[in-house]
């Protein structure tokens, strides 16, 4: 068939098309939640050498992760003289190389057409538990890669169509919830299949050469897209720090940077100079932090096109091998996202101020996620709830931040849905609402609210571990406005809270205990004074902030009795006018009292 522009757009969407097929799938038959409620995963095609061509929706971070897995995937067959077949299914989840944490397994399907491999289709996801010293396969506590589960190296999980029952059985046997595992394990090969099925029909429409001038062209595409993207960013170089919490093993926290260089046709982004690895899960594998960096190029040069390979090859990150943002083997990475998120938000600290048409003030950050685990007694079953959780996003230069919004990395994934909780898990969730407890960060466009969320536990013997960040360093303010607040978790026990905390592993829980989740506000954009008086009265009618809150943090003086509240103009200019004067402003205040546990839990 003759190849023209028009045939090109058509394999475009068609490959979009197919991938959005295979995420679907993958939803329909996976066996978690994790999956088909929370959409922990993502799917993907590539060309012969691995670029991408086009990704599904999920998880965001995974768009600098599915190359990594199909290059490496392909090169270690190459290496090790292992034939990539039609019908062969690779199995892997090595974090140094191809990955994030040994959780997120990859399964990567060399296509064929007419005898020749062509590209290869790509799906990762979360494993709710791969074995390792703690369930759920992750936690604050491990101290090398060996403690977090089972390591796969690229081996065939299917050899030319047919169940390699062997690998199939070391994976099962070392799971604590071998079903679950399997079945979405199965579910990511099902999304491949589809894959493979789809291209064959766009093969043998259009033609193998067709299909592949097509593939190179759609790169092509890409990379001058990112170019008129770099070309409207101001250029020279940038710099942004922040802190970690601490390093995984004491309270000290952890000072980290980027610096970033835009010229006409690249941008890159240097960690060099960051601090070691650690004997703590909290290292970010080189993958991890490409693919986190790419989230925020993509927002500055492309924010709605769809992502292909393309678009990176104007896009460098340098992170020298040993640090904590590419760490070597044996050192842990299962907790990898509470550093992987800061490779993102120092990319975007530094160039916020610069482009606040495009990027926001600092947001909550953090996955914040937790793990319950137990043997459910309504089905004498062994049960992983994992999940992200929503939280406060910072102000920008158009309105507020977004409330209750999953953290950047975890882009399209979802909360989970109260009635799955409750079905799948010995559990009522007594509470889920914003974290107007805590606040938010204060600015001419206020952030945005965190949540909480209420677990409360209907079954003895049950553990909840955490590792969350942004305990102790709120969400950063921009152009003018005041931080946010801060991410943690609370025990309540006998109806008193009993320990908030940021890092714990494997606490045990009592009946009726309750596991109180609480992210933070977003940090706030531009001067408080200035915020719209009228947007202040919405926030107190909403009962979001108090009127003493309008007063202390805005300057606005609201009278009257609820429903009836009204702004008193001529009092607020006066008060507003007397604080900026003197200089006066106050920001929320931050929690107290969350503490970190190294180590299993072994009691106060």
């Amino acid at each position: 068939m003759e190849y023209d522009p028009i045939t090109k757009e058509i394999t475009r969407n068609a490959l979009i098309n197919i991938a959005d097929e295979m995420f679907w799938t993958s939803i329909r038959t996976a066996k978690s939640s994790i999956f088909y409620d929370t959409y922990d995963f993502s799917v993907a095609l590539t060309n012969i050498d691995g670029e991408i061509l086009s990704i599904g929706i999920g998880v965001p971070g995974f768009i600098g992760i599915m190359d990594f897995t199909a290059k490496y995937t392909k090169e270690y067959c190459e290496r090790e003289g292992i034939s990539m077949e039609p019908g062969d299914v690779f199995v892997v989840n090595n974090p140094y190389v191809s990955g994030t944490h040994l959780n997120d397994v990859g399964v990567v399907m060399p296509i064929y057409i007419n005898e020749e491999m062509v590209g290869m289709a790509v799906a990762k996801g979360h494993i709710n538990d791969i074995g390792g010293t703690n369930p759920g396969s992750w936690g604050p506590a491990s101290t090398e890669i060996y403690q977090e589960g089972l390591i796969i190296p690229p081996v065939k999980l299917y050899r030319r169509g047919e169940r390699n029952r062997d690998v199939f059985d070391v994976i099962r046997y070392n799971s604590r919830i071998p079903d679950y595992a399997i079945g979405d394990l199965e579910a990511l090969v099902a999304a491949l299949r589809v894959g493979n099925k789809r291209i064959q029909e766009l093969a043998s429409k259009y033609g193998k050469e067709v299909l592949k001038q097509a593939f190179n062209d759609i790169l092509n595409d890409g990379e001058k897209l990112a170019l008129s993207g770099i070309k409207k960013l101001p250029k020279g170089e940038f710099y942004a720090e922040d802190y970690l919490d601490d390093s995984g093993t004491n309270e000290t926290p952890m000072k980290i940077h980027a610096r970033v260089k835009i010229t006409e046709d690249e941008v890159i982004v240097d960690f060099s100079g960051n601090p070691p690895a650690v004997n703590a899960p909290i290292n970010s594998p080189y993958p991890a932090t490409v693919a986190a960096a790419r989230i925020v190029f993509m927002a500055l040069v492309a924010p709605r096109e769809p992502y292909n390979g393309g678009i990176a090859r104007r896009f460098k990150v340098i992170a020298p091998e040993g640090t904590i943002f590419n760490p070597k083997w044996p050192a842990p990475t299962s907790v990898y996202w509470e550093t992987m998120t800061y490779a993102a938000d120092l990319l975007w600290k530094a160039l916020a101020p610069h482009v606040p048409d495009k990027l926001s003030a600092g947001h909550f950050l953090s996955v914040v996620a937790e793990i319950i685990a137990g043997v459910d007694p309504r089905k004498n079953e062994y049960v992983v709830l994992v999940e992200p959780n929503p939280g406060g996003w910072g102000g920008h230069g158009e309105g507020d931040g977004e409330s209750g919004l999953v953290a950047f990395a975890d882009g399209e994934t979802l909360a989970s849905s109260v009635e799955i909780l409750e079905q799948r898990y010995p559990l009522i969730v007594d509470r889920y609402t914003l974290n107007t407890l805590d606040g938010v960060g204060p600015g001419k466009y206020r952030g945005g609210f965190g949540i909480i969320k209420d677990y409360r536990l209907l079954a003895d013997g049950f553990i909840f571990t955490t590792g969350i960040n942004r305990a102790k360093f709120p969400p950063w303010g921009l152009n003018g406005g005041c931080s946010g607040t801060l991410n943690y978790m609370a025990i309540i026990r006998d109806g008193k809270e009993i320990m908030r905390v940021r890092k714990i592993t494997n606490f045990p829980l009592r009946k009726n205990d309750v596991v109180s989740i609480r992210s933070a506000g977003g940090g706030g954009y531009g001067d408080p004074f200035e915020r719209d008086p009228n947007l202040v009265l919405n926030d107190v009618l909403n009962e979001y902030i108090t009127i003493e809150d309008a007063r202390k943090y805005y300057g606005v003086v609201i009278e009257g009795e609820w429903p009836n509240y009204r702004v008193n103009l001529e009092e607020t200019e006066k008060i507003r006018r007397e604080l900026k004067q003197s200089g006066r402003r106050e920001c929320v205040s931050l929690p107290q009292g969350i503490k970190a546990y190294y180590g299993v839990y072994r009691g106060e």
